[in-house]
């Protein structure tokens, strides 16, 4: 190893070892799924159940609806959510003064820095029925009576996806804005001078020079097709709107969690892991066979 690459190793160590610790180490705990695990026992005293729980949670039909909630959600993201930074960045790049463009980033980056536990609360201040501004917004200017937009099955999911993307568009745009500046400034140079105009730039320049950005954020995307933030879900949900709102993480919390069933709940996250996979996989083949790219 040559001596200039040992400080490299150096920093790289703490990464790996915490990737070792939190990511791999805890693959040996996928077992519980096949036992009628015991914490007093251990998972090497726990009695063997073989596919036990997962017959029992794939016949169960309350997990098939927290599965078409989950799938309902990420889908809804997927369309509204994933292209929402590629257009920011688009338009935020078009910016011609720097100080402008700076005042802009940085207050769509602030969202991202803030935890969940927070951003909970601003969401359901805004939308309270008695202090939120928009209730107070729409009796003023249309006289409608005060919504309770927190417990109607109807709202919530509008609610979870625009709050996702106000959370995250300005960090997500990251990727795209350095993807743009990393495009041969020429080529716009020469297509003014072929008569193009801004949207012709953006569509036959710009948007080709983000192709492998986009690409592999999408393949990383389709692949937690069946996963789903915990955090967000769990501090803006309630009783009321279970029914369109609770999804895998948030039904194995209650099962892990309030009700102690340890097995059944590694069980549906080995299932919900391999599933995944298996998307990321199609989702990356596809990929190659159709924009020519992929991850490996």
């Amino acid at each position: 190893m040559p001596s200039r690459d040992i400080p490299i190793y150096i920093l790289l160590a703490p990464a790996v070892i915490l990737l070792l610790i939190f990511h791999y180490l805890p693959i040996y705990g996928i077992v519980m799924g096949f036992q009628n695990y015991s914490p007093f026992k251990g998972i090497s005293g726990s009695d063997w159940v073989g596919i036990l729980h997962f017959k029992e949670f794939l016949t169960d039909p309350s997990y098939w609806k927290v599965m078409k909630n989950t799938i309902i959600i990420n889908i809804y993201s997927l369309i509204f959510g994933f292209p929402a930074p590629i257009i920011f960045a688009l338009f935020l790049n078009e910016v011609t003064r720097m100080k402008y463009k700076k005042i802009v980033q940085t207050i769509s980056y602030l969202p991202y820095f803030i935890s969940w536990v927070v951003a909970a609360g601003l969401v359901m201040s805004i939308l309270s029925p008695v202090t939120g501004i928009i209730n107070i917004a729409l009796n003023k200017l249309f006289g409608i009576e005060p919504i309770y937009f927190m417990v109607k099955k109807e709202y919530f999911r509008a609610i979870l996806i625009t709050s996702g993307v106000w959370k995250g568009i300005g960090m997500s745009s990251v990727y795209y804005l350095a993807a743009i500046s990393s495009i041969d400034p020429t080529l716009y140079e020469a297509a003014t001078i072929d008569g193009a105009n801004k949207w012709q730039q953006t569509w036959h320049i710009t948007l080709p020079g983000l192709t492998s950005i986009i690409t592999v954020l999408l393949i990383l995307q389709i692949g937690s097709l069946l996963s789903i933030g915990f955090e967000q879900i769990f501090l803006l949900y309630n009783p009321m709107v279970y029914e369109v709102a609770d999804v895998i993480s948030t039904y194995t919390y209650r099962l892990g969690i309030e009700e102690t069933q340890f097995s059944l709940t590694t069980a549906i996250g080995l299932t919900q892991s391999t599933v995944n996979f298996i998307l990321l996989y199609i989702a990356n083949r596809t990929a190659r066979k159709l924009a020519g790219w992929s991850m490996w």
